[in-house]
């Protein structure tokens, strides 16, 4: 199960921005490491678990994914808008999805130390007495701290007034292409509806949207990577470029291994010994039959079917292969007639 960000911050479900923030305040100011030297290790440990669950929360997009799916659905890349389109349940592996270009290929939390700053403008300083706190966090909404998002990966800030903060040099923006296996065995084109966000010479951040059509090859693997450049987040330091990667989803019958598919088939005892035909539905959309009437098959057999397998997608043309391991079920009884009659089968002399 996920972290509860909610519970972390001791607040309800529907609390509202100021709410978290006021959270946020209380319980980081509490169990900021600098605070708690005689237990400095489970202080950074719960520091960061309520800077992460702040972070989360405090951001429309990332809790809207949040609320649905969770911790694993948020760092793992559901699109926002829940299930829909370009791979992910409920839509079709040629449909349309969106995302905002600073990164929703999974969230990854910042610097627990950069989400400070970004509230309070700088560390603890001035001792580690209450006043010191107070009067660098006034300070810091004195100076109109705000949370640039140069890029979820990076935690960056900056502040307003025309005061300059740790602008970095923008990383590109990694998301995840979630594929069927059906999707990188035929191909497929995903429309990737994409939200950037563009720093104009007044300073002022504007959206832009633009849908990218990225090609899914037959035979691609996961893990493969499609660039965009300059396509992402452009705030004052330079365009992003966006990175694809290609995720293969699990299937419900193969697995993959290289260009190779691996199947596992379930035999009765009956069809082991005496012979079987069996209809098997490849990715391809193919549906071809497997049988066996010439041999005895024995637990965990495996045979192997050349160019039943995935495209090969250095060598066009080319296919891998099936691998079968057949999986033989024992009756779990035998009635003494069925074990009279099995003994006299198997011990009976051929002529």
């Amino acid at each position: 199960m996920g972290k509860d960000y909610y519970s972390i911050l001791g607040v309800p479900k529907d609390a509202s921005e100021e709410a978290l923030k006021k959270a946020y305040r209380k319980l980081a100011l509490k169990w900021h490491p600098d605070r708690c030297e005689d237990n400095k290790e489970a202080a950074e440990i719960k520091f960061k678990d309520i800077s992460e669950a702040y972070e989360a929360l405090s951001d429309k997009q990332k809790r809207q994914i949040y609320d649905q799916y969770g911790e694993e659905g948020l760092k793992g890349g559901v699109p926002p808008g829940g299930a829909g389109g370009g791979g992910f349940p409920g839509g079709g592996g040629g449909g349309t999805f969106s995302f905002t270009s600073g990164g929703f290929g999974g969230f990854n939390p910042s610097n627990p130390e950069d989400i400070f700053a970004q509230l309070f403008g700088g560390g603890l300083g001035g001792g580690l007495g209450g006043a010191g706190v107070a009067g660098m966090a006034g300070r810091g909404r004195g100076r109109g701290a705000q949370f640039m998002g140069v890029n979820n990966d990076m935690g960056g800030f900056g502040f307003g007034g025309g005061a300059q903060g740790n602008i970095r040099h923008p990383q590109e923006a990694t998301h995840r292409v979630p594929c069927t296996l059906e999707d990188l065995y035929s191909g497929v084109t995903k429309k990737l509806k994409v939200t950037r966000r563009v720093c104009g010479p007044d300073g002022a951040i504007t959206p832009a949207e633009k849908t990218l059509s990225v090609e899914i090859r037959p035979g691609w693997k996961s893990g493969t990577k499609i660039r965009y450049n300059k396509e992402g987040d452009d705030l004052g330091n330079g365009a992003q470029d966006i990175v694809f990667v290609v995720v293969e989803k699990p299937h419900a019958l193969f697995k993959r291994d290289g260009n190779d598919l691996k199947l596992s088939l379930a035999l009765t005892l009956d069809e082991a010994l005496c012979g079987f035909k069996k209809p098997v539905k490849l990715p391809s959309g193919k549906n071809i039959n497997v049988s066996n009437s010439a041999s005895v098959i024995k637990p965990d057999q495996v045979s192997r079917m050349p160019g039943y397998g995935m495209p090969i997608t250095k060598a066009p043309g080319q296919f891998g292969s099936l691998e079968i391991t057949y999986k033989v079920q024992f009756p779990s009884t035998l009635t003494p007639s069925q074990k009279e009659k099995i003994h006299e089968a198997l011990t009976e002399q051929a002529p």
